[in-house]
């Protein structure tokens, strides 16, 4: 088919949304994404190698809190989303986004080998008039590098046959605010064909699509604004260790210079940072950096301070109950919060897994209790056998110490402050929902 018959064709079945949407990787990114492009009244079929991720979705169980079963039980009525592992299905669909994890090495090495292989499998299943997207955050390339290469080995052109683009996700979990339908859309293409239509195909499910120059762009640009986040973070935690040594609140700091109309935009400091993007992403971007003779020393700095503050928080803990003659080893820790932020069920790179091995590296008998993460499960650096415990007055006066890591609304704060002998706060969390303790209870870190 003629190069302009083939866009033409994606174009029309676009507009009409009869476009079938292929969703690669249901996880965070993916599983909102396809939801939104079904509700939006496209056909869709969601790929996953999790054949347990396959089986939940068929019998409308969301294995993610802020996308609830009824959503499923929608799409699955109407018979807009279907899921599967069979990625010879690949061929039906008419666009192809990729949302698998692009997670670091033990070196901090991007590790490529999910889109590596969710490239093979689709170059074995491609056809002519397929656009394919990746919106999994990776280092300023990766599109061009590696699925342009996948494609053209099954003999595809681009512009021909098939159309690329990079489309950076922008998931803010369980923030009613920011959704997928008006959080902006940044898209480049590989080429401007390219990303004319992947522009065309978002504008169908989100307000504003904003077009780049290239695809190389919009990866860079995924990139920016995480290490804008990772920069700044490692900035307040910095300056949190410095006030703490000379006696001075960093919160009522940050709550003077917050009054500042103009040249100041407040971050809060924290036990570390979390999530899948910001204690990733700037390491994407220093090892491509290195490729090309370049040292990114600010960056790099702002990772080792944001990675060391678990091990300040276990300081911390550790010179508290001491005051209080008491040995960290021995001691009974209830950690507050185990998901990476408030009000998720999300563990990934949580700060709380770090401070929850150090403490029992150091002899500590550690519980926890979550809300929403009602047992932890392995992750590719921690494997923790536990499971939250109930929070009640007995289980906190049993504890040496409770160290709020994750300041989730739905705990009862005062049980906490009724009956702990001793509290380390590092959210600022009792601070924020005007909580009072006891004297000499709390703890600020």
């Amino acid at each position: 088919m003629p190069a302009v018959a083939t866009a033409s064709s994606l174009e029309e079945k676009i507009r009409s949304r009869t476009a079938v949407v292929g969703v690669v990787g249901l996880g965070y990114v993916g599983l909102p994404l396809a939801a939104g492009f079904a509700r939006a009244g496209f056909p869709v079929v969601g790929f996953d190698i999790d054949s347990a991720k396959v089986s939940s979705l068929a019998a409308n169980r969301s294995y993610i809190a802020h996308i609830p079963d009824s959503i499923l039980e929608e799409l699955h009525r109407d018979r807009r989303f279907v899921a599967t592992s069979e990625f010879s299905r690949l061929e039906e669909v008419d666009a192809i986004l990729v949302c698998v994890p692009t997670p670091l090495t033990p070196h901090r090495e991007p590790d490529l080998s999910y889109i590596e292989s969710t490239a093979k499998q689709i170059a074995l299943a491609a056809r002519p008039g397929q656009l394919v997207v990746l919106e999994s955050t990776t280092y300023p390339g990766t599109t061009e590098e590696i699925l342009l290469p996948a494609l053209e080995s099954a003999g595809l052109v681009i512009d021909r046959d098939f159309y690329l683009a990079f489309s950076p996700e922008r998931e803010d979990p369980n923030n009613p605010d920011f959704t997928l339908e008006n959080i902006p859309k940044v898209v480049g293409g590989v080429t401007p064909r390219s990303g004319e239509l992947a522009a065309m195909l978002y504008g169908s499910v989100v307000r504003r699509v904003v077009p780049v120059a290239s695809a190389r762009v919009a990866e860079a640009a995924k990139l920016v604004e995480n290490i804008f986040r990772s920069v700044n973070i490692a900035f307040v935690n910095e300056l949190k260790i410095c006030f703490d040594r000379m006696g001075i609140d960093v919160w009522d700091v940050l709550d003077a210079a917050s009054t500042k109309p103009f040249g100041f935009m407040r971050f809060d400091p924290g036990p570390g940072w979390g999530g899948h993007c910001i204690p990733v992403d700037p390491f994407y971007l220093t090892w491509k950096a290195r490729e090309h003779g370049v040292s990114t020393r600010f960056i790099e700095l702002a990772g080792e301070i944001n990675t060391r503050m678990p091990e300040w928080v276990v300081g911390k803990l550790a010179d508290a109950l001491n005051e209080r003659s008491r040995s960290l080893k021995g001691s009974k820790i209830l950690i507050l919060g185990v998901a990476y932020k408030r009000n998720v069920d999300d563990i990934r790179e949580s700060p709380a897994l770090e401070i929850i091995e150090m403490l029992r590296s150091r002899g500590a008998d550690v519980a926890y209790h979550d809300p929403h993460v009602p047992k932890l499960h392995k992750t590719r650096r921690h494997d923790l056998t536990l499971a939250s415990t109930p929070l009640t007055g007995e289980s906190v006066s049993e504890s040496d110490a409770v160290v709020i890591v994750t300041d989730h609304d739905g705990v009862d704060y005062r049980t906490v402050t009724d009956n702990a002998r001793l509290i380390l706060d590092t959210r600022s969390a009792l601070r924020k929902r005007r909580i009072a303790c006891p004297p000499g209870v709390l703890v600020s870190a």
